[in-house]
C-alpha cells in the first residue's frame, strides 16, 4: 500500500505578507491531508509559522542580498516535516560553528545550542521545541535551514 504524501512549497522576499501566504498555504496542506489528526496539525502549524516568523522578524541578508524566506511542508501518516530557509542570509550568530566568516559549509547545529546561545529570550525557540519532535540548524551556503519534525499518530 502506498503511503499518502501531501507536500506544499513557498519562496518569496521575507515580509509579513510571506506569512499570511504561509497561513493560506498550511490550510490547502490540511485540506489534503485531512489524515492528520487536529491536535498534530495544530502544533506543526503553529510550530512552522512562529519559525517562519522568526525569520522575517528576526533574519539578516547577506551583503547586498534579499532575503527570502522558503519553507518546504512533507506530510506523510507518520511525519509532519518543514524546512525553513533564510535564503540569502547572513551566518548565524551566537551559534557555535555559525558566526561569522567562519561558518562551514554543510554545519549543522542542534536546537539545544542553539537556544544557549540566542541573546534573546529564546521564548519562540521554546514554544518550536515543545510542539515538535526535532529541530535541526543547518547552514549551507548563504541559506540557515531550520528542519522541524513531528511524529503523527495519524488517523485511519
Amino acid at each position: 500500500m502506498n503511503e499518502p504524501v501531501v507536500q506544499r512549497t513557498l519562496e518569496e522576499p521575507a515580509t509579513e505578507g510571506s506569512i499570511e501566504n504561509l497561513h493560506d498555504i498550511l490550510d490547502d496542506l490540511w485540506v489534503d491531508a485531512d489524515f492528520v489528526p487536529p491536535l498534530d496539525q495544530m502544533a506543526f502549524t503553529t510550530a512552522v509559522v512562529e519559525a517562519a516568523s522568526n525569520v522575517v522578524q528576526h533574519g539578516v541578508p547577506a551583503a547586498e542580498a534579499q532575503l527570502l524566506l522558503g519553507v518546504e511542508l512533507t506530510v506523510t501518516r507518520e511525519r509532519l516535516r518543514a524546512v525553513i530557509s533564510e535564503i540569502g542570509a547572513a551566518p548565524l550568530h551566537g551559534v557555535e560553528g555559525f558566526g561569522g566568516d567562519t561558518a562551514p559549509e554543510g554545519s549543522s547545529s542542534s536546537a539545544d545550542d542553539l537556544q544557549e546561545n540566542l541573546d534573546e529570550s529564546g521564548r519562540g525557540l521554546s514554544m518550536i521545541r515543545a510542539l515538535v519532535s526535532t529541530v535541526t540548524v543547518e547552514r549551507q551556503g548563504t541559506t540557515n535551514r531550520w528542519v522541524l519534525s513531528r511524529e503523527s499518530a495519524s488517523r485511519t
